[in-house]
């Protein structure tokens, strides 16, 4: 039997951090060997230990890390992954043109899989988004996404990247956000020319299906030589 892949938990404290920190306690592919978060209290969190972002550099050895958080610490993690030849997995979103083309860069000497949302149903939205711009040219394309009050980044990572097969296929999307409760994650993607419309719509429940797509990425990744990776290819390829 393989040993299980060893994750870094980079936004442990955040909602997906805590999700993929209580996910991974149940599965007997991955071992958690560290949660890097903010600031720490209690240095062993059932049996997991945990690190100050500022003590990123003194984490044990560790296959993949497993990035949610904001963008003022992701290079951080990019690097020290660069730095010791370890895979990454990120859904950070927000991030600047300069750390897209460190990420970039980063692909030529490890794995990396930077994604807006992890769920495997909007992987396969995002396929038939592009299907649908490509069959449906000269048709309107709006995007409308909903997410809870305290999501920072709109229009969402996820629309963007909607947006970008919309316009792979064709299309040229137009979008809208509402930010309200505690919505998860909606995403609508609509085509409409007179007299008829087509809609697309992926609806979250809850955060543990994003975490668990995030899992199964890294241990998938681990696997692959360097480059830039897609969750539809890693998952369904």
């Amino acid at each position: 039997m393989d040993k299980p892949v060893r994750i870094l938990v980079h936004g442990a404290s955040g909602r997906m951090g805590q999700a993929l920190l209580r996910l991974a306690s149940g599965m007997k592919d991955v071992s958690v060997v560290a949660a890097v978060q903010r600031s720490v209290g209690q240095r062993v969190v059932d049996g997991t230990p945990h690190f100050a972002a500022s003590e990123l550099a003194g984490t044990p050895a560790f296959d993949v890390a497993v990035d949610f958080s904001l963008p003022e610490g992701f290079d951080a993690v990019r690097a020290l992954c660069e730095a010791r030849g370890a895979a990454l997995v990120s859904g950070t979103t927000g991030l600047s043109d300069a750390q897209r083309a460190a990420l970039d860069a980063a692909a030529g000497r490890i794995p990396v899989l930077w994604q807006a949302n992890f769920s495997v149903g909007v992987a396969v939205l995002d396929e038939l988004v592009e299907r649908a711009a490509t069959a449906l040219p000269g048709w309107d394309c709006d995007i409308v996404e909903s997410h809870h009050a305290h999501k920072r980044d709109a229009p969402s990572g996820t629309a963007l990247a909607l947006g970008a097969s919309a316009s792979r296929g064709g299309a040229t999307p137009r979008y809208a956000s509402l930010r309200a409760g505690d919505i998860v994650g909606e995403h609508l993607v609509q085509f409409a020319t007179m007299g008829e419309r087509i809609e697309l719509v992926h609806r979250a429940g809850n955060r543990d299906i994003f975490a668990q797509g995030a899992l199964q990425a890294a241990i998938r990744l681990v696997r692959r030589p360097p480059g830039r990776y897609g969750l539809r290819q890693l998952l369904f390829d």
